[in-house]
């Protein structure tokens, strides 16, 4: 849900169920309502800082980084604006039918391939995140491609949020639309 929406929402959700209690910790906020509904609330960019809707609508300097073997987009966003943005992509050869040696040789160049193409996105998060204060870092696309990535030494130290944002192929455009900033909830209705 986007972040001008969070007030709405628990408005409504009062509304909808009664009176609801709140218990907050450093990553989530549990709603409980007169009626048994629970919602809870994953704090984005925890921990949580004073109340919920303010510590939301905070503007933050925010990295993302979405990988996918084939390509990579890397952006810096201040509150709502993207400041600086770099969209690259290597050719990655798809598997193969073929088998016996044709099938070996071609995974081999497949795996040069998206080694090159996983130290460019490295080399790319790594030129455009210097130099920016990050409070976070949200990764989207590909679990093992994004892994890979956030392995080279230079980026250890990045805040890296916990959840992977599922997007398609990284393009500016994907970029530009990445929701980042949406709070998480899990709404559990009365029986």
């Amino acid at each position: 849900m986007p972040p001008g929406r969070l007030q709405r929402w628990l408005d409504g959700f009062a509304e909808r169920h009664g009176a609801v209690t709140t218990a907050a910790g450093p990553d989530e906020v549990l709603l409980t309502a007169a009626d048994g509904a629970e919602a809870l609330l994953e704090v984005p960019f925890a921990p949580l800082v004073g109340e919920l809707v303010g510590h939301v609508l905070a503007d933050r300097t925010v990295g993302v980084l979405l990988v996918r073997k084939g390509g990579h987009a890397a952006g810096v966003f201040v509150g709502d604006r993207l400041v600086a943005s770099k969209v690259g992509s290597r050719h990655v050869q798809g598997r193969t039918a073929a088998g016996g040696w044709s099938q070996q040789r071609f995974a081999r160049r497949r795996d040069g391939q998206a080694v090159v193409a996983m130290q460019a996105a490295a080399d790319t998060a790594v030129r455009l995140f210097a130099g920016h204060r990050l409070d976070a870092v949200v990764t989207g696309g590909d679990r093992s491609a994004v892994d890979d990535v956030l392995r080279d030494p230079r980026l250890q130290d990045l805040p890296v949020s916990g959840r992977l944002l599922d997007v398609p192929d990284p393009r500016l455009s994907v970029l530009t639309a990445v929701p980042y900033r949406d709070i998480w909830i899990r709404v559990r209705e009365p029986e």
